[in-house]
């Protein structure tokens, strides 16, 4: 039985060294000096069982079997230890699971509005951006609309008490209020840029409609504008078609109905009709070729340049594909709702 004193003493020899062990390298030493293949002193122990007898093999057997596992999860446990990263100054286990973060999604109107942008892209319109809080010259009397003019009422604006501030960019005083059409940001692209011009702003208008399952007092518009020479209305009604399309699938129609609007001459209103037989059609903007007079208050020659400009809701886009029956859940922050975008 001297064997079995030889694996105790193997065993107890292994396990001090492996605990011992500061680093990979001399954990890798006492593998190969305990458990290596060719001259490891398990292989030597292994050989000795040859020379037991018939009735010691089976009890020398088991124990060489008992410690070569025990010594080999020592082992294994060591060289995870040592793998671990060292704990951060303050008693911070870095190695510790950390607490699950759900990660957001991006909210159906900006999925929205990030595809608008895409499509018109491959129009070749680019983008342009305005400021929220406008003066009264952007708003209205550059698009034409005259300080009698029913949209300019207090009561169906939002204005700031603000009074007397200078917008340094184009030099102009007066009340400010936030913008209740993204058509200013035309005006603005007009002011700075010589045509031809193709651009299209999307942004947050505001009107203090009373809120309910189709309106809100904020909500997006998608602006679009091309100026050149000899723009026509049959490019207007090619580009609102191809959109229509792009978005929302060719089972989509679109149909043009004569309105006013200040700013355009002739002007349309645009209704939409998709993929429900039967269904009423769904007004989705206005648009039109640009008043002499807008491309006048700019520095541009009516008579040598013409452009078209169009307004779409981008909630009514977004609502339409998804079937969303109430604008009011974009923005009530219910995450069942988001959760399914």
């Amino acid at each position: 039985m001297d064997l079995i004193a030889q694996l105790d003493e193997f065993e107890a020899a292994a396990l001090g060294e492996i605990a011992k062990a500061a680093d990979q390298a001399s954990l890798e030493t006492a593998r190969v000096k305990y458990l290596g293949a060719r001259q490891g002193r398990l292989k030597e122990l292994q050989a000795l069982l040859g020379t037991a007898s018939k009735e010691q093999k089976p009890l020398l057997g088991k124990r060489f079997n008992d410690v070569k596992n025990r010594v080999t999860a020592a082992l294994d446990e060591r060289k995870r230890t040592l793998e671990r990263p060292a704990v951060a100054a303050g008693g911070l286990d870095v190695t510790l699971p950390g607490t699950h973060v759900s990660l957001g999604r991006r909210h159906p109107l900006m999925q929205t509005i990030l595809e608008f942008k895409d499509i018109m892209g491959r129009f070749g319109f680019t983008v342009a951006d305005g400021p929220e809080i406008e003066d009264e010259y952007h708003n209205f009397e550059a698009l034409n609309i005259p300080i009698d003019h029913p949209a300019r009422d207090p009561l169906d604006n939002f204005y700031l008490a603000t009074a007397g501030l200078v917008d340094s960019s184009a030099g102009k005083s007066g009340p400010r209020l936030l913008r209740s059409q993204t058509s200013t940001v035309q005006i603005r692209v007009m002011e700075q840029s010589p045509p031809p011009i193709r651009i299209i702003s999307v942004g947050r208008v505001y009107r203090p409609d009373t809120i309910d399952a189709t309106h809100s007092c904020m909500f997006h518009q998608m602006e679009g504008l091309m100026v050149g020479e000899s723009v026509t209305m049959a490019e207007l009604k090619t580009v609102l078609r191809l959109f229509a399309r792009s978005y929302l699938g060719h089972d989509v129609h679109i149909r043009f109905r004569p309105s006013f609007f200040p700013f355009t001459e002739p002007s349309v209103e645009v209704d939409m009709s998709w993929n429900e037989p039967g269904k009423p059609w769904l007004e989705i903007g206005g648009a039109g070729m640009v008043d002499p007079h807008v491309l006048s208050a700019v520095g541009y020659d009516p008579d040598h340049v013409s452009g078209f400009a169009f307004g779409l809701g981008v909630e009514r886009f977004c609502m339409r594909r998804y079937g969303i029956r109430d604008i009011r859940l974009f923005t009530g922050n219910d995450l069942r709702f988001l959760r399914q975008f």
